[in-house]
């Protein structure tokens, strides 16, 4: 079994309703959920110009390598109605890898653990929800250290 933390956000129509559509969609596609954070509120990050998100992470156990796992997300984006036009733009719905085991990847396709994991809050404050002492393979540092030193400034509210 390969334990995958995940990132969804959507700030179109009802997010939430968004939102407990995806964790269907991926119990059915991609593997189980075994956890959920809770899902907090956050300033769109990067494209301020926009509502705000519905954010929450998971974590799920996949038989799928992580190639796979991506190509069943981006089916799942595309089934739901995610429509990419330019980067940070408003989203039905958005589904980040953050961490495939410990797996380092850097390709065109696909970079693990995700790039940005450390710049933001709203990534961090819900993994540190369920994982504070998980430490990130690149940084060798746990998300409850990268939270403290993370110097993102923008809301995130538990919903």
């Amino acid at each position: 079994m390969n334990k995958t933390y995940l990132l969804l956000g959507s700030n179109i129509g009802d997010s939430m309703k968004h939102l407990a559509h995806s964790k269907k969609l991926i119990q059915k596609n991609i593997g189980k959920i075994k956890r959920a954070s809770s899902v907090y509120s956050t300033s769109a990050w990067g494209n301020e110009n926009q509502n705000d998100f519905l954010n929450q992470v998971l974590v799920i156990d996949t038989t799928m390598n992580s190639s796979e796992a991506m190509k069943a997300i981006l089916d799942i984006e595309q089934q739901m109605g995610r429509i990419r036009t330019r980067k940070n733009a408003p989203r039905i719905i958005d589904i980040d890898i953050l961490f495939f085991n410990k797996e380092i990847i850097q390709s065109k396709a696909l970079s693990l653990p995700h790039p940005l994991i450390q710049e933001r809050k709203f990534v961090l404050t819900p993994l540190n929800e369920l994982s504070p002492s998980f430490i990130h393979p690149v940084f060798n540092k746990t998300i409850h250290q990268l939270l403290i030193k993370c110097k993102d400034t923008l809301m995130v509210k538990k919903k």
